[in-house]
């Protein structure tokens, strides 16, 4: 197939997620739980923005001719890298879809994909889009199962060609090994994250307060780059404390398919019992709880926004990744010693800085080791920016020019030139 007409497919898929933007949006909430609102305004919204930027890059792929020492003729292909296997998460299905699926779609490759198992329905109904919108049958193959059972084969399977994963760093190492062991296929990780947000001490405290919060209760907390590590200078720390804790205890929750919602429900008991118990252990350990710190109701799996402060670097809750609705807030004193700390993790995903001085925004997001850094501001998802982790946050890069190099494979052509007399 041409790659003018892949580009046509792929466009013709993201005015049908247009046209089928609110079935795909409940089918995300009924799956996730996450607010509708939020999946219909939102997220799928960005999933046809995501499809267009990709399908713009399909006809602009190419390579190089290269100069070489001697009479030869160099240039470099693109090819595509072949069949590809790729697992999505559950907190956010449909938008790790096009992430995954739009640059293999782009380069040429076939697709086998599998949903995370608490979700997936949402991921179904847009492959299902995709054949409408012209997609050959058997070039993607999306598949619902337990990863012991699904995802496992398709990792070890000598028949893919590359992997891409997104989960747990956990899960993430077993991947790896898998892949590893059959047919040494590259792989692409965009795993856990730890990051901190780091609130300096010329901040506006009304704005960084109200960004801290989104950074961390986004998506009922759910979100591998969640601000979960809220750093605050000492000379502003009591007055943002108070405030954060006014913000959780105002955030809305409940049915999310109500107007209004901020937050609904964990996406499983699972995950509910989790949260949980490392609110117990915040609360053992000594941090003192300014909010929240237990479900909200006694049906489904709802979490009080919680806010703990006075919290220490040893702590649970200060080091593993408890991906629910659950705030930390930190003290410091300085830039080295913010930096230091910041840095004190096996994770690398992303950061936020919230400071009025360039040259400390300047030092922060150079000291950082972390894929991401937002400078006064959060959770910024354009298509054209790459997403990726540093140490244990995984690697490779998603979105972006950045992601189009996961799935094609450079080769070189050398071609003796018969009469070199001219050169």
């Amino acid at each position: 197939m041409t790659a003018y007409e892949r580009q046509r497919i792929v466009l013709r898929f993201a005015d049908l997620i247009e046209k089928h933007n609110d079935e795909l949006a409940a089918l995300e909430t009924w799956d996730s739980g996450k607010p509708y609102e939020q999946s219909a305004k939102v997220e799928v919204p960005m999933l046809t923005r995501l499809m267009r930027y990709y399908a713009g890059w399909a006809d602009k792929i190419h390579g190089l001719t290269v100069p070489a020492d001697g009479p030869y003729h160099v240039q470099t292909l693109h090819e595509p890298i072949g069949v590809v296997g790729q697992v999505t998460p559950w907190n956010f299905p449909l938008l790790m879809f096009a992430w995954k699926v739009g640059p293999a779609l782009a380069c040429g490759n076939t697709i086998v994909l599998k949903t995370a198992e608490q979700t997936p329905l949402s991921a179904l109904f847009a492959a299902n889009l995709l054949h409408e919108a012209g997609l050959p049958p058997g070039v993607l193959n999306v598949i619902s199962g337990f990863g012991p059972t699904a995802g496992a084969p398709l990792a070890s399977h000598m028949d893919v060609d590359k992997f891409a994963f997104t989960g747990s760093t956990k899960t993430g190492q077993v991947v790896h090994e898998l892949a590893s062991r059959s047919n040494l296929k590259p792989v692409t990780m965009e795993l856990g994250g730890k990051s901190p947000f780091i609130v300096c001490e010329d901040a506006d405290i009304d704005k960084a307060v109200e960004l801290a919060h989104s950074a961390l209760f986004f998506n009922q907390g759910q979100c591998c780059c969640a601000g979960s590590r809220t750093f605050v200078h000492e000379r502003v720390y009591d007055e943002f404390v108070e405030k954060s804790k006014a913000r959780a205890l105002k955030r809305a929750v409940g049915d999310p398919f109500l107007k209004g919602i901020e937050q609904g429900p964990q996406v499983s008991n699972a995950q509910f019992e989790k949260i949980l118990e490392y609110i117990k252990s915040g609360i053992e350990s000594g941090a003192t709880l300014e909010s929240g710190g237990e479900r909200l109701g006694n049906k489904g799996y709802y979490i009080k926004p919680t806010v703990f402060s006075n919290v220490k670097d040893d702590m649970l809750i200060a080091k593993d990744e408890i991906f629910g609705p659950v705030q930390s807030i930190f003290k410091y004193k300085d830039l080295d010693e913010v930096i230091r700390r910041a840095n004190a993790t096996l994770f690398g995903l992303a950061a936020g800085v919230f400071t009025e001085n360039l040259d400390t925004a300047n030092t922060l997001t150079r000291a950082l080791r972390v894929g991401t850094v937002w400078v006064n501001c959060y959770n910024i998802f354009d298509a054209a920016i790459p997403v990726g982790g540093y140490k244990m946050s995984g690697h490779g890069r998603e979105k972006g020019i950045y992601s189009l190099e996961n799935y094609l494979q450079v080769k070189a052509v050398v071609t003796p030139l018969k009469n070199p007399a001219w050169l």
